[in-house]
């Protein structure tokens, strides 16, 4: 497999085709900042990627009848207007007045695919706008870039990566850029220093998974690919965590463009869940190990061996 792409050099260009050339919905912008490098946004109590249960009134829901020994809905409340005048006989005959007929109880939508809460409450964006963080955007001529105030290989990565991490689900710039492009430059330079880091990596990942946001799982899995080929032993330190990443891998593993015998002319940006999810999981297995098939196999069951053991 070859390398993944520059992540953070297309988010200019993925943001400019999703929402002036294909006309989707921008993402959301801070309307209450003043455009003062002063400002802070408010952090929301709100979990990134958290279950809603489904809000329906409890008089809408159907009701167990012992009768029938089946679910069904509560009869409306009589209407006093509705009742026999001189001329009905005949309407009724002529099924004129028939009463609609009854309601059946089906289960409602659960969502599994709707797109989750996702609130500006990253530690990357409560460490950058406090200032702590060293880095500062570059803007440069075809694309920008991250001025590290400070070498990456003199960095802390115990304390800096996880922070990152947690910002590659932002939607706002420049705090995505920053996020996306601090993760790339770390992943490149860390060398030996990232393997020790793995485990404090899993929330970060699973917190951006479950938003269910397609862009941002596109961005979190390419950045899962270059996490696995940046170190050695990086792919096997990842085995015993495919528990919290894989369930939503099996989600949305099927979730392909499906065009028939027509041409996909944008595979270049490579934006198909459904392809990077295949891609992911191949490269675990290449770089997993021994043990990286049957753990995979066990939360993916329709995942088929990419290696020939023969």
């Amino acid at each position: 497999m070859s390398q993944p792409p520059d992540v953070a050099g297309t988010l200019f260009t993925s943001t400019y085709r999703n929402v002036r050339l294909a006309g989707k919905q921008p993402p959301a912008t801070n309307l209450q900042g003043t455009g003062s490098c002063f400002d802070t946004t408010n952090l929301s109590p709100v979990r990134a990627g958290a279950h809603k249960p489904i809000d329906v009134p409890r008089d809408q829901l159907p009701q167990w009848s012992k009768s029938t020994m089946s679910y069904r809905y509560a009869p409306d409340k009589p209407d006093p207007q509705q009742y026999m005048k001189k001329g009905d006989g005949t309407l009724i005959k002529t099924k004129v007045l028939n009463e609609s007929p009854e309601r059946k109880p089906v289960p409602p939508k659960a969502g599994a695919y709707k797109r989750r809460d996702n609130p500006p409450n990253t530690a990357f964006r409560r460490f950058y706008e406090r200032g702590d963080l060293p880095i500062a955007v570059d803007h440069r001529g075809c694309k920008n870039m991250i001025a590290w105030k400070v070498d990456i290989e003199k960095l802390d990565y115990h304390h800096y990566l996880p922070i990152f991490f947690d910002g590659i689900r932002e939607t706002q710039e420049p705090y995505r850029f920053l996020a996306v492009k601090g993760v790339e430059d770390m992943l490149k330079s860390g060398g030996s220093k990232i393997l020790p880091v793995i485990p404090q990596l899993i929330i970060p990942i699973k917190t951006a998974l479950n938003t269910r946001d397609h862009s941002v799982m596109c961005i979190t899995l390419q950045l899962l690919q270059k996490l696995v080929l940046s170190a050695d032993l990086v792919g096997e330190a990842l085995v015993p965590y495919y528990r919290q990443i894989l369930p939503i891998f099996n989600l949305y593993k099927n979730k392909n463009k499906n065009l028939g015998d027509g041409i996909d002319y944008g595979q270049r940006n490579y934006d198909c869940l459904g392809e990077l999810i295949a891609d992911t999981l191949a490269l675990f297995e290449q770089k997993g190990g021994d043990d990286a098939f049957i753990n995979i196999k066990y939360m993916v069951p329709t995942y088929e061996s990419c290696v020939n053991y023969g």
